[in-house]
């Protein structure tokens, strides 16, 4: 009850209020482009001291990460190298999508040499989920300015390079595609909080466990038969969060939830997309980034709990109205 409390009242009531507040601000293309260049701004102050902390190799905030055995990651300002890395894809999304709009030499130069920045600093946050989520927005930009067949053709077939890379560099990787050990342990634990998810689905399909209750019944089903009391923290090493925003949604709210999901995705998307999607570059990069923020959840969660997101749907919907 208290993690759902602290949901409510840390981020969907704020956020909600943020929404009707963006709504209501007139965005025309002067607002925009103050906007668009603070965080292009915000974005390199980020990377500036995520340089600094990859040249002395210790981090200002979540210093616990500075023992990690497998590699160092920067995390900049923020408490986690993840969303660190979410800010950097989603603020390159809307770069590119500016210069693919933008027939002027220089504000073109300018737009690659800021992505050249940032793809740098995304690199140093060692963020997969974050490099992923790019992707699915500039595939969002490609599809909207050239040709969805196309992008649909190659995105199969970086797909499936991928795979092939992957499966080819799997014992340099350290990464048994036989044993599930191996599998969750190159992903952080990913692989058996999916399945534990998708366990916790199948005992209340209909109306899950209840909001906020992932952690603490992974962590009994995990340790089946044992004691374990909900507010007591799980061991060191040992995560309980589910990354995976379907898989919270299904073991926490069950079919009901799932389905108010994808209805708000789907809502979303259709008014993002919607009407002369390609004359407006600002619609393209909302809908991109919106896109990318979604793809980033499926393995790294924070939708709703992210401010970013309810940003992106307000000034979506303001401009899908004009």
């Amino acid at each position: 009850l208290s993690k759902a409390v602290q949901e409510v009242g840390f981020f969907f009531v704020p956020f909600a209020l943020l929404f009707v507040l963006l709504r209501r601000a007139r965005w025309d293309r002067a607002l925009l482009e103050r906007c668009a260049r603070a965080v292009v701004a915000l974005a390199l102050v980020f990377v500036a001291v995520a340089a600094v902390e990859y040249a002395s190799r210790r981090l200002l905030f979540h210093t616990a990460l500075n023992s990690n055995e497998r590699f160092f990651r920067v995390n900049s300002l923020f408490y986690d190298p993840n969303i660190y890395g979410r800010f950097l894809a989603l603020t390159m999304v809307l770069v590119a999508a500016a210069m693919m709009w933008d027939s002027r030499r220089r504000a073109v130069l300018v737009a690659a040499a800021v992505l050249v920045v940032l793809w740098l600093g995304l690199l140093g946050s060692v963020s997969q989920s974050s490099i992923v989520a790019l992707l699915a927005g500039l595939a969002v930009i490609s599809a909207a300015r050239f040709s969805p067949r196309a992008t649909a053709a190659v995105a199969t077939l970086v797909v499936i390079a991928a795979v092939v890379i992957g499966i080819a560099a799997a014992g340099r990787l350290h990464l048994s595609l036989s044993d599930t050990a191996s599998a969750n342990n190159a992903t952080g634990g990913r692989v058996d909080l999916v399945k534990g998810g998708i366990d916790l689905f199948g005992d209340r399909p209909i109306w899950g466990f209840g909001s906020g209750s992932f952690s603490c019944e992974f962590l009994r089903h995990m340790h089946a038969g044992g004691q374990l009391a909900c507010g007591v923290p799980p061991a060191p090493g040992v995560t309980s969060d589910s990354h995976t925003a379907p898989i919270t949604v299904a073991a926490e709210q069950g079919v009901i939830g799932l389905l108010a999901y994808v209805a708000l995705l789907v809502a979303a998307i259709a008014t993002l997309a919607g009407g002369g999607l390609r004359r407006s570059a600002a619609r393209v990069a909302i809908l991109a980034a919106f896109v990318a923020l979604v793809v980033h959840t499926w393995a790294y969660a924070d939708f709703l709990e992210d401010p970013i997101s309810w940003a992106l749907l307000a000034v979506g919907t303001v401009l899908a109205r004009e």
